[in-house]
């Protein structure tokens, strides 16, 4: 907190203490190597980042609030090709997109999500406003779009979400599974998402994604599963997941995480260090976390080579990276 003193006409006058405020965002982990992209593309991704976090770090310190916030930055991401949600979201085997997000408020455990959307622009919009305006946490398929319509959402086609990038990801997927191979290293990897620490006080968290490369049967990840790979508390933290979703579903990632610091009195990086450097890890599990604490401390933690993320916490530190450990300025 910032307190500013000032002398006029003799008289000493202390302005309000500014609050703590605070954001994290990522823009997907997996296995990202430096070397891996050309510098040009490195320099577009470093770029959206950096506009991503510095808009959303300033419409805070306007006052905006936390939900606000999330939206704003996330249809950010969700509107860039870069991304594996909205516009450049992964295709399905089918050659389709199904689309998830979810959103949560902390201070009353608020939560809203959808699922496998294909005719919703900004799937983090219709997450808040399911949490906003309907009695139920979680839509999906045919019944969220049509509760989209109803919300006043106009439907795109899918030629809105098609990317060369992405059905060329989608061609390679195919061949390797058909030949017996590994799939390509991006086939599960791509969400975005947002948590912030609002001039209120309050915690939010929210996550948009494509799923998962070639996914089939209706497959649905983390993302849009609240507790999985979305969570906010105000009584801990705000947490957005991204990576294998089937292992943070069972985990429980997001929820775990505030868990652990509510109710084993742990600090934010070690909370989020146990559950992703040693529980998913012992279990099998890629992928990463951000989280915001109450106090605007800010983590980035992740067990794959590397993952999009940029934050700056409570303090002013702003951190943006891309590949491993040491990768930030």
């Amino acid at each position: 907190m910032k307190h500013y003193l000032w002398m006029l006409m003799g008289v000493t006058m202390i302005s309000v203490a500014q609050p703590p405020i605070a954001i994290g965002l990522h823009g997907g982990a997996g296995t990202i190597e430096r070397g891996a992209m050309s510098a040009e593309l490195e320099e577009t991704y470093r770029a959206a980042l950096d506009k991503a976090i510095t808009t959303g770090h300033e419409r805070l310190l306007e006052g905006q609030s936390g939900l606000d916030v999330v939206v704003s930055v996330i249809q950010m991401m969700e509107d860039s090709p870069l991304f594996n949600a909205g516009r450049g979201a992964v295709y399905t085997w089918d050659g389709a997109h199904e689309l998830d997000a979810s959103i949560m408020h902390g201070k009353h455990l608020d939560a809203g999500a959808i699922a496998g959307v294909r005719t919703v622009k900004s799937p983090i919009a219709l997450a808040r406003a399911v949490m906003e305006h309907s009695p139920h946490v979680m839509l999906a398929g045919s019944g969220a779009e049509d509760f989209a319509i109803d919300q006043g959402f106009e439907p795109v086609s899918s030629d809105y979400f098609a990317t060369e990038r992405r059905r060329e990801a989608l061609k390679a997927h195919k061949a390797n599974e058909q030949a017996g191979l590994r799939p390509e290293a991006d086939h599960k990897f791509g969400t975005v998402g947002v948590v912030v620490l609002d001039q209120a006080g309050n915690l939010v968290a929210g996550t948009s994604t494509g799923g998962m490369t070639g996914k089939r049967w209706g497959r649905i990840g983390d993302s849009p599963i609240i507790g999985a790979g979305t969570y906010a508390d105000n009584r801990s933290c705000a947490v957005s997941a991204t990576g294998h979703g089937e292992f943070f579903i069972r985990h429980t990632v997001a929820r775990d995480i505030c868990a652990r610091m509510q109710f084993a009195g742990v600090t934010l990086q070690e909370a989020a260090s146990a559950t992703v450097m040693e529980a998913l890890v012992e279990a099998g599990g890629e992928g990463g976390v951000i989280a915001v604490d109450r106090t605007g401390s800010v983590v980035l933690v992740f067990n794959t080579p590397g993952m999009y993320r940029a934050s700056i916490d409570a303090k002013g530190h702003k951190l943006l990276g891309i590949y491993g450990e040491n990768d930030s300025q």
